[in-house]
Order: structure tokens, then C-alpha cells, then sequence
């Protein structure tokens, strides 16, 4: 488990703006991945072809390299890393 301690010189409480930024950053990084997921059915959609299948096939060089497939493996990428932003600030618990 990780701790992080803040120290201000006011005598403001540190607790509201830092849950604020945490929900802030969380409902960001919720919306940069409601598009991603968009984005990869319109990939899904046009080639009629689940994401991880096409991830397999294209590792297994079925698939010549093109820039909309290297675009499709960066938006699978980026969701990826997405999903695991979120559920580490999830788990983020303000106390004092």
C-alpha cells in the first residue's frame, strides 16, 4: 500500500480540493475511455471483427500492417492503460 502525505500553510483543509481533484481526474479518465470503446467498435464494426481477435490475427502476421490497424492497436492500447488508471484512483481513499 502506498501513502502520500500533503503539507500546506493554510490552515485550510487539504481533504475537499483533494477528493475534488481525484473525482475530477476520475471522471476524465471515464470519459477518454468511453471514447476509446467507441472508437474500437467502429474499428470492430467496419471489420467485423472482435478486438482480441484481431489482436491475435495480427500478431500471428494475418494481417499486413496498415495505419488503421496500428491506429486500432494503440485505441486497444490506450484502453488498456485507461482501465488500470481507473481502478487504481478507485481504490484511493482520502483520510484525516
Amino acid at each position: 500500500m502506498a501513502e502520500l502525505t500533503l503539507i500546506s500553510a493554510y490552515q485550510y483543509s487539504l481533504k475537499p480540493l483533494v477528493e475534488a481533484a481525484l473525482a475530477n481526474q476520475l471522471k476524465l479518465l471515464k470519459a477518454g475511455m468511453r471514447r476509446t470503446e467507441q472508437r474500437i467498435m467502429e474499428f470492430e464494426k467496419k471489420h467485423r471483427l472482435l478486438t482480441q481477435e484481431f489482436i491475435n490475427r495480427f500478431e500471428n502476421d494475418e494481417f499486413e500492417e496498415t495505419l488503421e490497424f496500428a491506429e486500432w492497436i494503440g485505441e486497444y492500447r490506450l484502453l488498456k492503460k485507461l482501465q488500470e488508471k481507473i481502478g487504481i484512483l478507485q481504490e484511493v481513499h482520502v483520510v484525516n
